[in-house]
């Protein structure tokens, strides 16, 4: 083999080797292509996702601050309704109490109301002597009257008629628009037995209370179930 056909084949192996090598870098390029490819994809997802989440916790706080700000609406509404319920049953209340001066204004009427208090505490507490209380203005109404109650008590309890002693110190006088904060009484009678540990308070303001009490929730329904439909 003479000198050009040796030159002949090294050219040939240098051209093979240098399109392997080609081939082999091509292959390389593609490779590192794709793996960039579906490295930059995964990175983008990623961020998508992270995108995403950040979306989705600030929706749900958005979503908390709703509700809560609702919630807060919504109690304070119905505050603001309790309360404006709550005036109209306690501006009841107060025109009922100002009626019942009217009732310790009308004399004959309002003897037989206390005769009538004076027998039903009696009854309360059966006790063979007593203290009895009232308003100053009313102690001449009451002497009149508590001799006719006590009768009545022992024909209805069937036993003999109490000892009642008439209190010098008196219930507080009536209500007075000028001094709304005063201690009064509209009218009525407290008794108690003689060491004081049973007493029964059988005054006009307490009556009132005790029915108030006592018939609120038909109240309440009579005027706000329609509302609340």
């Amino acid at each position: 083999m003479n000198d050009t056909d040796v030159s002949k084949q090294i050219q040939q192996m240098v051209r093979f080797i240098r399109q392997e090598a080609e081939e082999k870098a091509n292959e390389i390029c593609v490779s590192a292509e794709e793996e960039f490819q579906i490295e930059k994809l995964q990175l983008v997802e990623a961020e998508k996702q992270k995108v995403r989440q950040e979306y989705e916790r600030k929706t749900k706080q958005v979503e908390v601050r709703k509700k809560i700000e609702y919630s807060m609406q919504l109690n304070a509404s119905r505050i603001k309704v309790l309360q404006a319920q709550d005036d109209v049953v306690s501006g009841m209340k107060e025109s009922a109490r100002k009626a019942l001066l009217k009732i310790s204004g009308e004399k004959n009427n309002y003897k037989k109301i206390l005769r009538g208090l004076i027998v039903q505490s009696l009854l309360r507490l059966k006790e063979p002597s007593l203290l009895l209380r009232c308003r100053e203005m009313d102690v001449s109404l009451v002497k009149s009257v508590v001799e006719d109650a006590k009768k009545e008590y022992a024909e209805k309890a069937k036993v003999r008629a109490p000892n009642v002693t008439i209190d010098n110190v008196y219930l507080p006088p009536p209500p007075n628009d000028a001094d709304p904060h005063r201690a009064s009484c509209s009218g009525g009678v407290v008794l108690a037995s003689d060491d004081g540990k049973i007493v029964c308070e059988n005054t006009l303001d307490a009556r009132l209370d005790v029915v108030f009490r006592q018939k609120l929730p038909e109240i309440r329904k009579q005027l706000f179930s329609k509302m609340a439909a």
